[in-house]
């Protein structure tokens, strides 16, 4: 596969996987879920990678989460398909058996937060900014943050990040748990590799071994949940609150929830 919103590298037992759309702050749309799956498996198959690196181009953002635009073209059906394409690229990150290290420079939220969630460990910037921002643009985050993120940082924080939809420096983000090590942005780079050699010194039997066991403890309740949770988020696109959420977004205006919510009848 030829990428085109993704950098694929590798050298010296690192594969380097980068979302390169720095000019929508690294969203993702259809197209780079599917070129991260496949470069995910390349680095899963590939018997010199001992360790990926997952980051996004430029400084501003890690990843700021699924591209709106391309929400306002979905209905349910479209959605349903979404799902399946959300799944294989966590599979493909969760049951790869090396560690996938997230490199956090600027903007981590959204589906780019549930991204690092999915990775074993992450590095940020002082300047990077963590949080879940799906409710509001009409969305919500149960791809991944909704099962893991509790997992973390704790079930009442994990509930403050999920309904207030704020967002967390790369302090905060370290004392919560969210996230590994915090550094200076000019030795972010330096930080990673070394971590890397790190790990690349081990042996990779027993790596490999350890990350396929920690997640067959943690993650069996997160993929159980797979049809419910494809089917829920399926059924908010197309309709109104959703709508009014991302024509919010790209007017960028604050959304009008509070209407739907004084016509609730339930």
């Amino acid at each position: 596969m030829s990428y085109e919103d993704i950098v694929y590298a590798a050298a010296g037992g690192i594969a380097t996987i980068t979302i390169n759309r720095p000019e929508v702050r690294n969203s993702v749309r259809p197209k780079t879920y599917e070129e991260l799956t496949h470069a995910m498996h390349q680095a899963a198959g590939d018997p010199e990678i001992g360790v990926v690196v997952m980051t996004g181009a430029g400084d501003k953002a890690f990843c700021s989460g699924g591209d709106v635009r391309d929400q306002q073209k979905r209905v349910p059906d479209v959605g349903r398909v979404h799902m399946r394409r959300l799944f294989a690229l966590s599979s493909a990150m969760r049951m790869m058996d090396k560690p996938i290290i997230a490199k956090v420079r600027g903007f981590c939220v959204g589906g780019g937060n549930e991204i690092n969630l999915f990775c074993d460990l992450s590095i940020a910037s002082e300047d990077a900014k963590f949080g879940q921002v799906g409710p509001r643009v009409g969305s919500v985050p149960i791809w991944g943050a909704c099962q893991l993120l509790a997992r973390y940082v704790g079930e009442r924080k994990a509930r403050e990040m999920l309904y207030t939809c704020r967002l967390y420096p790369a302090a905060e983000a370290l004392a919560m748990g969210l996230i590994n090590q915090v550094v200076k942005a000019e030795d972010l780079d330096a930080t990673v590799d070394g971590i890397c050699q790190e790990i690349l010194d081990k042996s990779p039997q027993s790596i490999r071994i350890a990350k396929v066991a920690l997640n067959a403890g943690s993650d069996q309740e997160f993929y159980s949940s797979y049809f419910p949770t494809a089917e829920l988020l399926a059924s908010i696109y197309g309709n109104a609150e959703n709508m009014e959420g991302v024509r919010a977004f790209l007017e960028k205006r604050p959304p009008n929830y509070r209407q739907y919510r004084a016509k609730r009848t339930d």
